[in-house]
């Protein structure tokens, strides 16, 4: 306990209303708190370090530098110990009693030619307040490092009057007593304070234990070797030899020995630690292997399957910043397309997925990007409104645009084997990203009908003797087979386009170029497809067209259907379904926000193709009012949809019965 009151006064602060503000709304989460208050353990701990480098101070080889957070469920507080640089009473009264004044800024100014200030993680001042959101009373007992310097004992009740006096602390550092307020007894319980911990202190640069007092002692056994000097050991015990049974060759047992005799020791258990104060970022890339890559990836997104490659960031000039990006395999059809950016400060968490530094495609990834230049504001919770941060943006979009274009120039081999799982989130970038859109347009694959990969060039340089900057493409396949097939006949070729992301993607392209088009592989029936008529032919087939437009508006007791008679070079192919490209992207983008009845949409643009050479469709002409015309009619237009999209659910029973009676006259 403290000794008699030697000082008591009023906190320099420039309101009354301060500390309701603090309490209430200057940090946006209230477990913010213990990222504050080890934040600056871990700054007392930097600056001793710094100063016994510069030889103004020496560290005992047998200090174990740490910082330590304690809870007590019985006395519902909490304690937060460094063995840092400590304070004088002068300086508790400066920094502790003039909040608006910062510690770290005073002893960066006084050894700024000394020290490299990026590896202070305390920039604030009101960091320690932070502690009033959760406790009623909060005590401070410190010891400087300086040589004869006396304990200074700190006291406030979370209004403007402190009180200040000797203190008992006999050993260099800080220690934080928070006595919790009823609203915060969440914070003496040892299992939320660590969630807290590893949320946002997990790779902090010092030590973080982690300990509880009150309650029931819990203990752990060791070897009576490994007993360190703070342990409290309960009792001392021998472990017996353990041995088993083994069979001979001659079938005769004997008993052999598999571990020794142990002494053991039964001591409380011991703090355990919090963090990772080297984590993988921080490392060269060089040094670091691949199954550090993987091992660190599923320890910070506990995701069991392995990303598909990684991006480590390392830059000292002109900002410094450090980060692995990982390209997770993506499962677009049962996962929603977002991944986790974790933004650090000097190894201190600060926030997941903050947009003003990451750029919006960048947000399917999973990563860690630590940057001390970041201008945070007072909370570290948002980004001040600076032309720099979008520096450090174009820094990472740029970073990931060189590995992905120089994947594809140098390990092309590499790059189609993850093209199918990362060319969403690339195309996603081009459409995003203005600058991201510029290195990667030339770094865009397309898989062909014969699988392999190709880029846009290609594809329309292959393509321009049969349709120059026409680029044909297929969503589905199995749906569309009929038309693939026909394009592989006439030797041609088409790319496949399945991802939803597809859609908004080439609408973009054709924005960048406006002498490329996209046409899905059923649209409007190219030339290639039909055979060359002459004037008189061609007079033949707008009759036909005419004749069977009647037929099949009556057989299928529709008057706004569009039928077109071509003589296509196929003759076993009898009838199509064509749509055109502008009215299937506005149906597309209508089933995209749910508009499924579509109404007049429905059919607007799609067109009948009957082949004039095929002997069904010659038939019908022959034949207009014969008995089975409406049901060929109508057979001959279920085929064709088939071949463009399923059938609906009334249709196909329909389909399927007609199939039956028409196999029975067959039949007769």
């Amino acid at each position: 306990m403290a000794e008699t009151v030697k000082e008591q006064g009023s906190l320099s602060i420039n309101s009354e209303n301060l500390f309701p503000i603090i309490k209430k709304w200057l940090y946006s989460d209230h477990d913010i708190f213990i990222r504050e208050l080890v934040s600056n353990g871990c700054d007392a701990i930097t600056k001793l370090k710094k100063l016994d480098m510069m030889g103004d101070y020496s560290i005992p080889e047998d200090d174990h530098l740490k910082v330590e957070v304690i809870v007590n469920a019985e006395d519902k507080t909490m304690i937060v110990r460094d063995n840092g640089i400590g304070m004088t009473a002068d300086e508790v009264k400066e920094y502790i009693t003039q909040i608006a004044f910062s510690g770290a800024t005073d002893f960066l100014e006084k050894y700024k030619d000394k020290t490299n200030e990026d590896q202070i993680i305390g920039h604030f001042g009101l960091g320690f307040y932070s502690a009033f959101m959760v406790a009623e009373r909060v005590t401070i007992q410190t010891l400087s490092y300086k040589d004869g310097a006396e304990p200074v004992y700190w006291e406030c009740d979370g209004d403007s009057e402190y009180v200040i006096s000797k203190g008992d602390r006999e050993t260099r550092g800080t220690e934080i007593t928070l006595y919790l307020n009823e609203d915060s007894y969440e914070f003496s319980n040892e299992n939320r304070v660590q969630d807290v911990l590893e949320k946002y202190c997990a790779f902090m640069p010092v030590e973080i234990y982690q300990s509880k007092e009150g309650g029931e002692p819990e203990y752990q056994n060791i070897k009576e070797d490994e007993i360190q000097p703070e342990d409290k050991v309960e009792e001392y015990y021998t472990e017996p030899a353990k041995t088993e049974e083994k069979e001979n060759e001659d079938g005769t047992k004997e008993t052999i020995e598999i571990a020794p005799e142990q002494k053991m020791a039964k001591i409380r258990r011991r703090p355990f630690l919090i963090n990772d104060i080297h984590p993988l970022w921080t490392k060269h890339p060089n040094e670091c292997t691949e199954d550090e890559y993987k091992a660190f990836y599923r320890k910070v997104f506990n995701d069991f399957k392995e990303p598909l490659f990684w991006i480590h960031l390392n830059m000292d000039y002109p900002f410094n910043l450090k980060g692995i990006l990982y390209f997770p395999k993506l499962n677009l059809e049962y996962e929603a397309a977002e991944g986790t950016i974790k933004l650090y400060n000097n190894q201190v968490f600060i926030a997941d997925n903050i947009k003003e530094v990451i750029p919006e495609f960048l947000l399917l990834l999973k990563g860690v990007i630590d940057c001390p230049d970041l201008p945070l504001n007072v909370s570290r919770s948002a980004l001040q409104n600076d032309g720099f941060v979008k520096k450090i943006s174009d820094y990472i979009t740029k970073k990931v645009a060189d590995k992905l274009s120089g994947m594809c120039k140098t390990d092309r081999e590499s790059y189609e084997k993850y093209w199918d799982d990362i060319n969403p989130f690339i195309k996603y970038g081009v459409m995003k990203d203005e600058k991201f859109k510029e290195k990667m347009k030339e770094f865009v694959l397309y898989k062909d009908l014969d699988g392999k990969y190709l880029t846009l060039e290609d594809y329309l340089e292959a393509a321009k003797e049969k349709h120059e900057n026409q680029v044909f493409y297929v969503t589905d396949e199995v749906q569309q087979a009929q038309y693939i097939n026909m394009f592989k006949e006439q030797e041609m070729d088409a790319v496949i386009l399945t991802h939803a992301i597809d859609q908004s993607f080439i609408s973009v392209l054709e924005q960048d170029d406006n002498k490329v088009r996209f046409h899905r592989i059923d649209t409007d029936l190219a030339d290639i497809f039909k055979e060359e008529v002459s004037e008189e032919d061609a007079k033949v087939l707008e009759e036909n067209t005419k004749t069977l437009t009647d037929v099949f508006k009556k057989a299928l007791g529709r008057d706004n259907i569009e039928v077109k008679v071509e003589k296509l070079k196929n003759a076993e192919t009898s009838s199509m379904i064509t749509l055109k490209e502008e009215s299937r992207r506005m149906q597309d983008m209508m089933k995209m926000y749910g508009m499924t009845d579509m109404g007049m949409f429905g059919d607007e643009g799609e067109t009948l193709i009957l082949n004039a050479n095929n002997k069904l469709v010659q038939y019908v002409l022959a034949n207009g009012d014969g008995e089975h015309i409406d049901m060929i009619c109508q057979q001959l237009y279920d085929l064709a949809l088939l071949s463009h999209k399923p059938l609906e659910a009334g249709a196909l029973t329909a389909f399927i019965e007609r199939s039956n009676k028409i196999m029975e006259i067959l039949a007769k």
